[in-house]
């Protein structure tokens, strides 16, 4: 039988329209195709701007730069979550500390997050784990009430609901996304960072381009700055992403809906909500846990002999040796580190079929009822 990848981006006839454009254009990089790109997915948030920059990883870093975090600045977040966002607190000199996960959303519990800030908390760094938004509302008043700057990392949640009806990235502080290949939209590589205001806009352009401001000479530098820039060919794919960006958040969340229904009766598997109130999922990736006394290894290894991609998904980053060194051991965060230790994702991409979904599950059942039978 045919393989399922655990990811495929939807690339067609508009991608290629768009940078047969900008090839024609002579214009690689800085040129309008960029400002288009911006311009439109801005539109999509409902907010003033957006600067697009090369990865979600430099939309965080620049975030972190934006907020002053630095030595001597201790910045609450998650240990459930891709690195980077720790990675960026440590490039600046800030050091991430942790806090535990709620149970069923795994984004960082608000009330662990108030627990751990102290003289030296300089923000908070929330992650809308696998599309599902934080605690907004919560988060916000903590921040408020000790002066604490916000960074948020929605990487991973492009197109999800707060519980107050807005979308992520739209609540008005320093929000990211990123457009890996398997997330909900894609540029290949790239990012994006929504300023707090056209200031922030500014500076974010600036050092995004070596720290050159956009009315100064080629050679003209004013500040320390990165090569943070997102070419042009890859703004255009993510118009023509944008553009059909709310089918493909409609066709993620058919597939997701008929997984849903497919692993309501699997024994040992726990699929993930796709709603609750007015929060709603941005389907990122599609992420099971198992029970414990399944062997996730053993589960993963079969579906692969039988041409299903599979992957853990994630481990828990305060157990990485270079976050350990800050002080970090096993046990600290059990609900962090159970999710570590049971979570598997699935193959999830807009254009999966029927037929595909319900061989990954018979698949995975049959694989778990293995591993618990021996």
């Amino acid at each position: 039988m045919n393989p399922i990848p655990l990811a495929q981006p939807e690339i067609g006839a508009r991608e290629e329209e768009l940078v047969l454009e900008v090839l024609r254009s002579g214009r690689l990089s800085l040129g309008p195709m960029g400002q288009r790109f911006e311009r439109a997915f801005a539109n999509f948030l409902g907010v003033e701007d957006a600067v697009a920059v090369s990865s979600g990883t430099a939309a965080l870093h620049l975030g972190v730069r934006q907020l002053g975090w630095g030595p001597g600045d201790e910045i609450v977040t998650s240990p459930f979550t891709f690195v980077a966002s720790s990675n960026c607190l440590l490039y600046e000199g800030a050091k991430p500390v942790f806090v535990d996960v709620d149970p069923e959303t795994l984004d960082i519990d608000p009330d662990a997050a108030a627990a751990a800030v102290t003289e030296k908390t300089a923000g908070l760094l929330p992650i809308d784990i696998f599309g599902w938004p934080a605690a907004w509302p919560e988060l916000e008043a903590l921040a408020a009430k000790h002066g604490l700057g916000i960074l948020e990392d929605s990487c991973e949640a492009l197109g999800a609901v707060d519980s107050e009806g807005r979308k992520v990235g739209s609540r008005g502080h320093f929000a990211t996304f990123a457009f890996y290949a398997n997330k909900q939209m894609t540029t290949g590589e790239g990012g994006m960072i929504v300023p707090t205001d056209a200031d922030a806009a500014a500076r974010l352009r600036s050092e995004r381009n070596q720290g050159r401001a956009v009315d100064m000479g080629w050679l003209d530098h004013d500040r320390l700055g990165f090569n943070y820039r997102l070419s042009d060919v890859a703004a255009a794919i993510g118009l023509a992403q944008v553009e059909k960006l709310p089918r493909l958040l409609e066709e993620r969340a058919a597939v997701a809906a008929m997984y849903g229904e497919r692993l309501a009766g699997v024994p040992g598997v726990e699929a993930p909500m796709a709603a609750r109130g007015r929060e709603v999922r941005g389907w990122f990736v599609y992420v099971v846990r198992l029970a414990d006394e399944v062997d996730r290894d053993a589960v993963i290894n079969r579906l692969r002999e039988r041409g299903i991609d599979s992957k853990d998904y994630l481990p828990s980053i305060h157990l990485m040796p270079h976050i350990r060194e800050l002080g970090y051991r096993e046990g600290q965060f059990p609900v962090a580190e159970a999710a570590s230790a049971h979570s598997m994702a699935l193959p999830f991409f807009p254009r999966m079929s029927e037929a595909q979904v319900e061989r990954v599950c018979a698949e995975l059942a049959a694989a778990v009822d293995a591993s618990v039978r021996g």
